[in-house]
């Protein structure tokens, strides 16, 4: 029975915060008008989440992309078919690496910083102060980091795909000796526009959506003591990570199967 009482107790609080969650975001949505009357402050926050994480995606993409391109010549050159290697590369990661890995190095790098930043703020009470100056905090604060975000990953996750096809030319080319022009003229007869390319940037926009929202949310839901903004951060990551595979499967699901 004891085990009952905790499992329905953890559900309930899940349950609860789950919908604190849906309602601070809906709160959200109602003043990203306003991030238009700060631009400083946006692209400030821009500048943060998505410009200072444009090396660790630069590094991750060329390295993946290089080892897809060791691996999968592997592979293909016992059918003799290491000419469709840059095919293999472009969709491995236009469909799924590219928008899958942007989004979990995202929550890493900048979503564990928003959640760190905007719980500190709590703690150092500079969010009740704001309330006492008649100061909107979610407007102020909240609405220009979650926009950064939600704009930012797209943007990173074509990065990604871009450096790490250039990876993969690098090994497959330039190491196990594919012809470049079939590389290049595979991929571009392979690759569609709108089934691959647009289906990518959306799985990246719904991942951008969810982790930023993950990210101001914990900060501004954390307790306002130093194990909280901790405790806050590492959900951060670890909810990210669950909401971006499990959504990376049915976006799948709904995009590519049949």
């Amino acid at each position: 029975m004891n085990a009952l009482v905790r499992l329905g107790a953890w559900s309930l609080n899940g349950l609860r915060r789950l919908g604190r969650g849906f309602r601070f975001l809906l709160q959200v949505i109602w003043r990203l008008p306003g991030v238009v009357m700060q631009p400083r402050l946006f692209t400030a926050q821009l500048y943060s989440v998505g410009v200072l994480t444009t090396q660790i995606i630069a590094v991750s993409a060329l390295s993946v992309g290089m080892v897809l391109g060791l691996q999968g010549y592997n592979t293909l050159v016992d059918f003799n078919a290491e000419a469709s290697l840059g095919q293999m590369v472009a969709l491995s990661l236009v469909r799924e690496l590219g928008p899958v890995l942007t989004a979990l190095l995202f929550a890493g790098r900048a979503g564990s910083a928003l959640t760190a930043e905007i719980g500190l703020m709590k703690v150092t009470e500079q969010i009740s102060a704001m309330e006492m100056m008649a100061v909107d905090p979610l407007r102020r604060v909240v609405a220009p980091r979650f926009l950064a975000g939600v704009i930012s990953v797209p943007l990173l996750a074509a990065l990604f795909s871009a450096i790490g096809v250039l990876g993969g030319y690098l090994a497959g080319v330039g190491l196990l000796g594919v012809d470049g022009g079939a590389y290049w003229s595979q991929m571009q007869a392979k690759v569609d526009f709108y089934e691959d390319i647009v289906n990518g940037v959306i799985k990246s926009m719904v991942f951008g959506f969810v982790a930023s929202w993950i990210a101001v949310f914990e900060g501004y839901d954390a307790v306002p003591t130093t194990e909280g903004v901790s405790r806050a951060t590492t959900r951060t990551v670890v909810h990210t990570a669950f909401a971006v595979l499990a959504l990376d499967f049915v976006l799948t699901a709904i995009m590519f199967g049949d």
